[in-house]
């Protein structure tokens, strides 16, 4: 049996022009402070020394971190007289296949912008693919759960409208505070000086209930909730959860995308009528302090200045707004590759993606129905 000596990895000098390499040369062994250094010493002191006999055969163990060190110091090589094992050779013939291999060659890059308006077509072909391809699988799975409902993922959607909707309260309920706040302030001054202090419901309640409300809301659950169903997403793929999905034979689009998008479209119409109601609140307080209009006067009017066409637009953008966020966020964590950058990548364009798809479905609303509710 072999003592603690025995294992120290070390080259021994025989003769001349011959080395033999003893003790065990794994990573354990060479990180030990000083016998790395010790042994490229000896190395350097045969370099000027064309024929040495290396003997490896007296070596106990050897893997991949001590093989490597030897081949290393012999300019990736094998010396003229070797003497190995069969183990130890089918070390150094791998070490020999990889010194061989070439990275493919790569192109001088191109100008970032030049490069993307060239690559645009493509990139624009695959997420519509990729999209047509989501919302196919998307009716598929709404037909699947209407004709067995006892047997859809009501966990799922419970769980996703709570986090999406019931844990948002608060913050839609700030944020539309504030605006409505900071939109009565500057418009009544404005209404003020040309003796329109009366108009300020109207003005308030058109863009609150019809434009603002559904457009905050929704900008805000795409940053807070979309961003979290596509990490929530990309995490399962990095940790293979979606693979053990598949393998156990459970549809990604049943099981995840669904009930998400089902949340979504539930959450969002009440998201805007939550978020309408501060923002009118806010406004209706700042109206009262900065030109002394009644509360009373401001809900009597408002119903009169606003008619209920508008809150019904409002709902329904709210509708279309959830689907749209969360048919983004899932596109974009199916899309996320197993590692972190993608996943961070991919988190960074689904809320960009979100915001903009938004902004422009609101656009289309605002050119549809702008003679609707007026």
């Amino acid at each position: 049996m072999s003592n603690d000596k025995d294992q120290i990895p070390r080259l021994d000098i025989i003769g001349a022009n011959s080395v033999v390499a003893r003790g065990c040369w794994r990573v354990e062994s060479l990180a030990v402070s000083g016998n790395i250094a010790r042994i490229q010493s000896t190395i350097r002191s045969f370099k000027e020394k064309n024929a040495v006999k290396w003997d490896l055969s007296q070596i106990l163990e050897l893997d991949y971190i001590g093989a490597q060190l030897l081949w290393d110091n012999w300019n990736k090589s094998r010396p003229q007289e070797l003497v190995v094992t069969v183990e130890q050779s089918k070390l150094f013939s791998r070490l020999e296949c990889a010194g061989s291999l070439k990275l493919p060659e790569t192109k001088p890059p191109h100008w970032y912008f030049f490069e993307k308006i060239r690559k645009f077509p493509h990139t624009a072909a695959e997420h519509f693919s990729g999209t047509v391809g989501l919302v196919g699988q998307l009716m598929i799975d709404l037909l699947r759960f209407a004709k067995a409902p006892h047997k859809g993922p009501w966990t799922e959607i419970s769980a996703n409208i709570y986090h999406a909707g019931a844990q948002a309260l608060s913050i839609t309920a700030i944020v539309g505070f504030l605006i409505g706040v900071v939109l009565s302030y500057l418009s009544a001054q404005q209404l003020h000086v040309f003796g329109g202090d009366a108009f300020l419901v109207n003005l308030l309640g058109m863009s609150v209930i019809r434009e603002l409300g559904p457009l905050l809301a929704a900008i805000l659950v795409a940053g807070r909730s979309g961003s979290a169903m596509t990490a929530q997403l990309g995490v399962m793929r990095v940790t293979e959860e979606l693979s053990a999905m598949q393998v156990m034979g459970m549809s990604h689009g049943f099981r995840l995308i669904m009930p998400k998008v089902i949340a979504l479209s539930i959450v969002m119409p009440l998201l805007i009528i939550w978020t309408d109601m501060l923002a009118l609140l806010g406004g209706m307080l700042a109206g009262s302090f900065e030109i002394g209009l009644s509360i009373p006067y401001f809900l009597s009017a408002l119903p009169n200045a606003v008619p209920i066409a508008n809150l019904w637009i409002g709902i329904g953008k709210g509708f279309v707004f959830g689907i749209l966020i969360a048919l983004i966020a899932c596109y974009y964590g199916m899309k996320i590759k197993p590692n972190t950058e993608s996943l961070g990548q991919g988190t960074t364009s689904s809320v960009v993606t979100s915001i903009t798809i938004v902004i422009l479905a609101d656009a289309i609303f605002a050119v549809v129905l702008q003679g609707v509710g007026f």
